[in-house]
């Protein structure tokens, strides 16, 4: 059994190691807040720009844009994964990322080629020993999602498919619920199905200026952006949840863990006191 003075350290090291957790959780939980607010703000400019896309793709213009066309065949696929650039969140990044590589393996195996775009770092790594091919990254994006940070990246992603590179793009993400849950998802950005349109109500008529290959280029592309950008806000708000809790889930375990080593201490005090006075009384008995 240790002795009193190890025990004591052993305490002393688990009480600093629970003032971490705790300024953690009450950190995350503060971040939470706020990624939900921005996380819910982006939502309406979402569903409205969403919203004048299905109208566009379902008036039948004389232009047919790439990303409304279904490909007969699909020969590469583009990947766009989202994760944190922290640990500390728990199962958060293992779930998404195991959801990734059994996709991945399901398309390598069907003989695919894979092109990967990366934003955050535990994604990066994660393709990087996996060994795929990497096009673009984008990593410390830091606790507000910028869009002028992820432009450049998603580019390189959007020309992939618009210049025939692959054929379907795919994006990875968690999608936030609410604070105790977070499902890791992997939807299809391109083409845009009439799923993730949807039908509208009624036809709208347009009269394009100047014509209409411009102006599907600029909104089909926006829309595309917005859904990645809300993509990024979702897996932000669903890393700071998960953080909170498994902080919390940690200073109630080392909350536990010192109350344990405590009731040891007591006990290793309590026999070494014992101890001690057995032998006083034996020695003076053999006096």
């Amino acid at each position: 059994m240790p002795g009193t003075k190890e025990i004591r350290q052993k305490i002393r090291s688990v009480q600093n190691t629970r003032k971490i957790t705790k300024a953690m959780e009450m950190v995350a939980a503060s971040k939470m807040r706020r990624a939900q607010e921005r996380m819910r703000m982006a939502r309406p400019y979402g569903e409205k720009i969403r919203n004048v896309a299905a109208h566009i793709s379902h008036a039948n213009p004389e232009y047919k844009h790439p990303f409304l066309v279904v490909r007969d065949t699909v020969k590469a696929v583009g990947l766009i994964v989202i994760t944190t650039d922290k640990g500390l969140c728990g199962a958060l990044n293992t779930n998404l990322l195991r959801l990734v590589l059994s996709e991945y393996r399901n398309w390598v195996g069907e003989g695919e080629r894979v092109e990967v775009c990366c934003i955050g770092n535990k994604g990066l790594g994660f393709m990087q020993r996996l060994g795929a091919e990497i096009v673009s990254q984008v990593v410390q994006i830091g606790d507000r999602p910028q869009m002028e940070r992820l432009i450049g990246s998603l580019k390189v992603m959007l020309d992939g498919y618009s210049q025939d590179r692959f054929d379907r793009l795919l994006i990875a993400y968690t999608r936030f619920i609410n604070t105790m849950k977070q499902e890791p998802v992997m939807e299809q950005l391109l083409p845009l199905s009439g799923e993730s349109l949807g039908s509208p109500g009624s036809v709208w008529d347009y009269i394009y200026e100047p014509e209409a290959k411009v102006v599907l280029d600029q909104v089909l592309t926006r829309y595309v952006e917005a859904l990645i950008y809300q993509a990024v806000a979702e897996n932000m708000a669903s890393e700071q949840s998960a953080r909170m809790v498994a902080m919390k889930a940690a200073s109630d375990n080392a909350a536990t863990l010192i109350d344990e080593l405590t009731l040891v201490y007591n006990k290793n005090r309590q026999a070494g006191i014992t101890k001690e006075l057995s032998e006083i009384v034996g020695g003076a008995a053999a006096v």
